[in-house]
């Protein structure tokens, strides 16, 4: 098996696992506290991590440590303003709100880097930014606050999956990757304690649980996986993947939430897995059909 066939099945497990947490986060944090809640997943997950990457956290350099507190920034960014959206809106919404970070990335590369991505990506984000609007427009034409939040969220990790593309191509992006969650963690804390009602030791259950599981599995696991696999796929492409994210977390959030699914969830969520199949498929257009055909004419007649 190829290493592109294996990180994107990696890839859609880890989207199980993200698409999970958006449900388990909701009944972690309830209303409150969200930064606490991130400061112990970041936390946990560099603990982790620093021992499976050991060999690296001993060889630790400065450029490394540089580059990790830079992904670091919008990272914590977008998952925080995504968590807020959580605690103003529906777990399965909000998931399903966050995949418009597929529409963004290759409007950011064009207007910043200049950098068209094929016809084809273009194609899956117009049909995935349909079935978000189909999904988070309500009924008056307005957005929600969690909506807001979670929209702004998507565009900071569109940055990071932008700056985690060019530095692994730069790069072994691995020794970046404990720094990047210490950062996260130490940003977070900071955050946290200059809240006034901060509980540092929450006596729920499940706000405990909860941390468990998202260090572990939604922020070790996959950042670890997607970090590695974008060596091998584009920015573009890993956020299409990622669109399987709220299919998860929609059945997810009715299993562990009793969240309704809705016809608008399903028709929405419908239009984001096109967008993913059109992505992924390998279809040319004529001018492509008719330049390959010359070629193989040419080739044949030589």
């Amino acid at each position: 098996m190829e290493k592109r066939t294996l990180f994107l099945i990696l890839l859609i497990l880890g989207t199980a696992f993200w698409g999970i947490s958006f449900p388990v986060t909701k009944l972690a944090i309830g209303q409150s506290q969200p930064l606490l809640f991130l400061c112990y997943r970041f936390f946990l997950a560099t603990m982790v991590l620093s021992v499976v990457f050991w060999k690296h956290v001993k060889q630790a350099k400065v450029t490394s440590i540089k580059t990790g507190a830079g992904l670091a920034i919008p990272l914590v960014l977008g998952i925080y303003l995504q968590t807020l959206g959580i605690t103003h809106t529906a777990a399965s919404q909000c998931s399903f709100v966050a995949g418009i970070t597929v529409v963004m990335i290759p409007v950011i590369k064009f207007v910043i880097y200049r950098k068209s991505a094929p016809l084809k990506i273009w194609i899956a984000a117009f049909t995935a930014l349909m079935g978000l609007f189909m999904i988070s427009i309500n009924d008056h034409l307005r957005i929600g606050t969690g909506d807001l939040y979670t929209i702004i969220g998507a565009f900071c990790f569109a940055i990071y999956l932008i700056q985690v593309e060019k530095e692994s191509k730069a790069a072994n992006i691995v020794p970046t990757i404990v720094p990047m969650f210490a950062t996260c963690a130490l940003f977070t804390f900071l955050l946290a304690t200059f809240q006034a009602d901060t509980v540092w030791l929450p006596q729920q259950p499940t706000f405990w649980l909860g941390i468990v599981f998202c260090a572990l599995f939604s922020t070790a696991y996959m950042y670890t996986i997607s970090n590695i696999a974008q060596k091998y796929i584009s920015a573009e492409r890993v956020s299409i993947i990622y669109l399987f994210e709220p299919v998860f977390g929609a059945f997810a959030a009715h299993f562990i939430l009793g969240e309704e699914i809705t016809s608008r969830l399903l028709i929405g969520g419908g239009m984001i897995f096109l967008a993913t199949l059109i992505s992924e498929l390998r279809w040319k257009m004529p001018d492509q059909i008719a330049m390959s055909g010359l070629l193989k004419w040419k080739k044949d007649q030589g």
